[in-house]
């Protein structure tokens, strides 16, 4: 499941910066490999403890995690959605991505000029915004317009979705993106269709100095206010701070930095799982001799659609699921355990898989 995040921003915010320690993730843990497929694409494994506890007990030939690609798109600047700069070429790029990390700078420092002469983020989000919603006002516009000509004929159909346009286009116009929208259950297919920019979910990325990486600053402060407006979730990461520890090889002199900073763990790591969840996805696991694997399903999808992942026969001739639930797996120590305790269950195609299942599908094709 090839789903991607884009990360976005202002020239010298940090972003191109994240994209470096996520490249040097593989440093940071044996469980972090990382290609790049292109200059600005990687695909990176997304840190989850459950793997390696299952590998401990199941003691498998092979481990393999999931992963989320991340493009690092080019730097924006004023007029792009008009062409200017490297617009048309950032415009193409995250309309094929999934969710946007948007990056913001949120510290002071006097040797790193900011593109618009001071910090302030707000001011950075505000003109991205802007650039991608008058893009997506082009696209609502001709959408509009070859809709408007069969409304005129009384077409009911025509005239709804019209209604709908007329509502996305005056919330565009007055600079909101297309993803404070309210939808109704009908208009949610016109949304997808568009393929809009702003419609994307935003994970916004607040870029800080070691001071501030663990209790944000007045910055931060700003910016959590205005995604709690939106809906949208904030992470606290320090892209300087994160290159210092992708530097380390030896494990424990990086785990004794991270402790003198007062952080578990790289930012890197949360900003991973962060963009996971913002593309609305969990993961399941098959575990046996050979592997023990986990494996990307969108929340909510049910057995035959988690099987269709691994193989589309297995979706075709989906037969039954035997599904453990990973605390019962580990709690227990077997599969022999768990059936011997009566906590397999057998469930069939309507079944919701849960974060974390155990899964072994039975298929007939």
């Amino acid at each position: 499941m090839a789903l991607q995040c884009g990360i976005v921003g202002l020239p010298n915010v940090g972003k191109s910066t994240l994209f470096n320690c996520l490249s040097n993730a593989k440093a940071q843990s044996a469980n972090f490999p990382f290609c790049t497929i292109e200059p600005n694409l990687g695909v990176i494994t997304v840190p989850d403890s459950r793997l390696n506890k299952l590998a401990d007990l199941v003691k498998p030939q092979s481990l393999i995690p999931t992963t989320v690609e991340i493009v690092d798109i080019a730097g924006l600047v004023k007029g792009a959605s008009k062409g200017e700069g490297l617009g048309n070429k950032f415009l193409g790029n995250i309309r094929t991505t999934d969710a946007i990390l948007h990056v913001l700078r949120c510290y002071d420092n006097d040797n790193i000029v900011h593109v618009d002469g001071s910090v302030d983020p707000i001011r950075d989000k505000e003109v991205i915004d802007l650039e991608l919603q008058l893009k997506d006002l082009e696209s609502v516009e001709a959408k509009r317009e070859k809709i408007r000509k069969a409304a005129k004929t009384g077409d009911k159909e025509a005239i709804k979705s019209l209604e709908f346009y007329d509502r996305l286009r005056d919330l565009l116009i007055n600079g909101e993106s297309a993803r404070m929208l309210e939808l109704e259950e009908s208009e949610e297919f016109l949304m997808k269709e568009l393929q809009l920019l702003t419609a994307k979910p935003v994970l916004y990325v607040c870029n800080v100095d070691e001071a501030s990486v663990i209790s944000g600053n007045s910055y931060v402060d700003s910016v959590k206010e205005m995604a709690e407006k939106e809906g949208a979730m904030t992470l606290i990461i320090g892209a300087a701070i994160e290159a210092d520890i992708a530097d380390f090889d030896d494990v424990e002199e990086r785990e004794m930095f991270l402790s003198d900073l007062g952080l578990e763990e790289p930012g890197v790591a949360k900003l991973i799982r962060t963009a996971y969840d913002l593309l609305d996805l969990q993961t399941y696991f098959t575990a046996g001799e050979k592997e023990v694997r986990a494996w990307t399903i969108r929340k909510g999808s049910t057995a035959p659609q988690a099987a269709g992942v691994i193989h589309t026969d297995f979706q075709k001739g989906f037969i039954r699921a035997e599904v453990m639930a990973y605390e019962d797996f580990v709690n227990l120590g077997s599969e022999v355990a768990v059936k011997e305790a009566g906590k397999l269950t057998i469930e069939g195609k309507d079944y919701k898989v849960k974060d974390g299942d155990i899964m072994h599908f039975r298929f007939n094709v």
